[in-house]
């Protein structure tokens, strides 16, 4: 086997979180002695990804009848991707991902969180924006409340930082306690002032914690800030599904790509005899996935540690980093990225909706 052979079939292999073969992600390769070296750039970020991606591009070469060893040089590149209308990309910010639910309950929050944990643990520069102005849950999910942002000039905000990543949110800037009797109106325009005239930096991801539901300030976000892709949070119940679809539409009218659905809740372990139960019901997100075109990205328990571990102000991607439930939210994230650093969001097919 020569250069061109290994390439061609390292071009081939597919990789699950692009949800395509590497392609183009393939650089120069070459034959080193008893070594195939071969250089790859992928598009979201790579840390820990590096012994796995290995272990199946040798796995591929083996197959062919290569009998050598592999050398790979791996890196990311993450690039900003296109939003939605006329709106302009925020300075210094690649994407901004909307996470969103069509209602509450279903761990939207928590996913968040723990989503851009394990994109900064991954390697990524990466923000939090707690978008629910009446219902602010980052500050404590992230081991930040009672913490106030500081300001340089008196008109823009240092966000705070946790585990790795920015955050931000009306709930550093009012009393906990105090309830937030804005209307719409009142709440987007501090939520927009909030993105704004933060001082994020530069940033490959910023996550925005979505508030519940499809009501005139979540449509009215989702025109406003410029996001290259949402995720769509249910539980595999009908009832969040029904819901769950409604925000996925919202995102349809204003041209969001939906880069896919996220089942939590889905299946619970008993703590007492292990015994394993799907209590919300069975494929509620992957029939939904099915049905719009798009990636079910992951499906995750209900699990009595990760509601502690947030309450704790430590996500479970960083409390307990080596845990299977941390590796489903890094599995969870990188095919995030993976699926956004291909340009393509959801291709929609016609839902029609009937009066009936």
């Amino acid at each position: 086997m020569n250069a061109t052979d290994s390439q061609a079939v390292l071009v081939a292999v597919w990789d699950p979180y692009l949800g395509a073969p590497l392609g183009d992600a393939v650089g120069n390769t070459q034959i080193v002695g008893t070594d195939v070296v071969t250089h790859i750039t992928l598009g979201f970020p790579v840390r820990g990804y590096e012994g796995l991606l290995q272990a199946r591009l040798h796995a591929a070469l083996a197959t062919a009848g290569w009998t050598g060893g592999l050398k790979v040089h791996l890196e990311a590149k993450i690039q900003a991707q296109t939003v939605q209308g006329t709106l302009a990309p925020l300075p210094g910010i690649s994407n901004i991902v909307a996470v969103a639910s069509g209602k509450g309950g279903v761990g939207k929050s928590t996913t968040a969180a723990n989503l851009a944990v394990a994109l900064a643990a991954q390697g990524a520069r990466v923000g939090l924006l707690d978008a629910d102005i009446y219902g602010p849950s980052q500050p404590l999910m992230m081991g930040l409340q009672g913490s106030r942002p500081t300001s340089v000039d008196g008109k823009r905000l240092n966000p705070l930082r946790a585990h790795g990543v920015a955050v931000m949110s009306i709930g550093f800037l009012i009393d906990p306690a105090q309830p937030m009797v804005w209307r719409g109106p009142m709440a987007t325009q501090a939520l927009t002032q909030l993105l704004a005239e933060t001082l994020w930096g530069e940033l490959d991801y910023l996550l925005v914690d979505m508030p519940p539901g499809t009501g005139d300030i979540q449509l009215t976000l989702a025109q406003r800030v410029p996001v290259s892709g949402a995720v769509i949070v249910t539980t595999p119940q009908d009832v969040a599904l029904l819901d769950a679809r409604k925000g996925l539409e919202m995102f349809r009218k204003v041209s969001v790509p939906v880069l896919g659905i996220v089942e939590n809740m889905a299946t619970h372990i008993c703590t007492k005899c292990g015994h394993e139960e799907r209590i919300f019901g069975t494929g509620g997100g992957e029939r939904m996935a099915a049905e719009y075109g798009v990636p079910l990205l992951g499906s995750l328990p209900l699990d009595l540690k990760i509601r502690e571990q947030t309450d704790g102000g430590t996500p479970t991607v960083a409390a307990d980093a080596g845990g299977s439930i941390a590796m489903a939210y890094h599995d969870l994230a990188r095919r995030m990225a993976g699926v956004l650093s291909r340009g393509v969001g959801s291709v929609f097919p016609t839902v029609s909706v009937s009066d009936d």
